[in-house]
């Protein structure tokens, strides 16, 4: 039943002008935190392959294999499905129906858990399935024991995943990055305790993930339920999370499409390098290798057009930097995951590429954010499937397979779909109609079936 009272309540309200300094402003203080908490995130599942791979050269290949299939069916999937949340969050954050962000955060939750079931089957007989599809056997057998232990991550991943879109899609990015980056410092001591001091091995490594993940969305959980920043936007647990489940699955599903389709093409080169000359080698190396939705759902415009330019002014910036930072310690890379010579070399080999890669990246991953703040996510589905998958793949199969590129062709294939994605995003972009996508937000906001007064 539509929400009559929020209806009567103007959405439009008074705001100081935007500039663009003052919009530079609010997202680097925004931009900061999320990006060290996206990266000390992804410590946890690097650092464990980092002491697999002072376990050996097979180890490494095995973990390696491992994460890039968890990447495949569960990660990427999972994640895709939570960024839901930066459409529904956002702009019903933006629209000031507060209540709504708690309910949303717990359908998803719901939705998400029913999704680890067939996940949680496939990685239990993960090494069947890898020598099924061609890969070596030894790799196969490490990464199917890998596997196994990555199961128990499941439990506590789903939960810290809507914690995160919750707490980002109100701007609370302080409280993230410190709760990331303790459990970020804390999963060493872990990965240490359990591969090296308990004998575990790889195994270790793969169940210091769960612990890590589960330190972490306590210290949310805790942050969320006794803050007074989450006061009016957590109200409980609600049985009104329990209706409402098929539409959030209709958009969580080309949510995650629209992540897989990108994350999948680059775990692809993982697993399409175990098929190359020297599999442990290629295998190990390249494994190595909101504000939108908020001011759409305020109903402003022009305020969210702001955004998307100041936003790809610093992605650009930063992109410039972090290239030129890993092409100038290329020769240091390598020793952070293997000691061994060859794969040490192979990675400084491959670093400038890798360079243009990670630039791109920053460029189109400003401009998904946009299609996903305005809820489009059908249509960065269909981006990611041209180009990664019509151009990237293909190239990338073609360099390294009939050219003999090997692992540098793999890559070089990827980086030529990521240059074709942001052409399509920019594109996209500057045919976006904003006032026509802030009364879309506004429809979707009031159109919940939450009653709230």
């Amino acid at each position: 039943m539509e929400n009559k009272a929020a209806t009567e309540e103007p959405l439009l309200v008074p705001r100081p002008e935007h500039t663009a300094a003052a919009e530079a402003k609010r997202l680097l203080s925004l931009a900061g935190p999320l990006v060290a908490s996206c990266i000390l995130q992804n410590v946890v599942q690097l650092v464990s392959v980092m002491f697999v791979g002072h376990l050996g050269e097979l180890p490494l290949a095995g973990a390696s294999l491992a994460s890039s299939l968890a990447n495949v069916t569960g990660f990427s999937l999972l994640a895709g499905m939570a960024s839901a949340l930066d459409t529904l969050c956002g702009q019903a954050f933006g629209a000031r129906q507060y209540a709504l962000l708690g309910v949303y955060t717990q359908r998803a939750m719901l939705v998400l858990a029913l999704a680890c079931v067939p996940i949680a089957v496939v990685w239990a007989n993960a090494g069947q399935i890898l020598v099924f599809i061609g890969q070596d056997r030894d790799i196969a057998a490490e990464a199917g024991a890998y596997s196994r232990w990555l199961i128990l991550g499941l439990v506590p991943y789903v939960p810290l995943a809507c914690h995160i879109r919750f707490l980002q899609t109100q701007s609370i990015v302080v409280p993230v990055m410190v709760s990331s980056g303790v459990a970020a410092l804390g999963h060493v001591l872990v990965c240490w305790a359990l591969v090296f001091k308990a004998g575990m091995g790889s195994k270790g490594a793969a169940l210091s993930s769960a612990i890590s993940y589960s330190f972490n969305l306590s210290m949310l959980a805790l942050y969320v339920r006794f803050s007074s920043a989450c006061k009016r936007t957590w109200t409980g647990f609600s049985t009104e999370a329990f209706r409402d489940l098929l539409r959030f699955t209709e958009l969580a599903i080309p949510s995650a499409m629209m992540v897989c389709l990108e994350w999948w093409s680059f775990e692809l080169l993982v697993l399409l390098s175990g098929l190359l000359p020297n599999p442990k080698l290629e295998t190990s190396v390249l494994s190595i290798c909101t504000r939108v939705s908020n001011e759409l759902g305020a109903g402003e415009p022009q305020a969210a057009k702001l955004a998307t330019r100041v936003v790809m002014c610093i992605a650009l910036s930063t992109g410039l930097l972090l290239g030129c930072t890993m092409i100038l310690l290329r020769n240091f890379w390598g020793y952070m995951y293997s000691n061994e010579p060859e794969v040490v070399t192979y990675i400084a080999r491959m670093i400038p590429v890798l360079a243009i890669s990670f630039f791109t990246d920053g460029l189109h991953s400003s401009l998904s954010g946009v299609v996903t703040g305005c809820g489009e996510q059908k249509i960065g589905a269909r981006v990611n499937l041209s180009a990664y998958y019509l151009a990237g793949i293909p190239m990338a199969v073609l360099l390294a397979f009939v050219l003999h590129l090997n692992g540098m062709g793999l890559w070089l294939g990827i980086v030529c779909g990521s240059l074709t994605k942001l052409v399509l995003l920019l594109w996209i972009t500057l045919r976006i109609n904003w006032e026509k996508e802030a009364i879309k937000a506004k429809e979707t906001v009031f159109s919940s079936s939450l009653p709230i007064a």
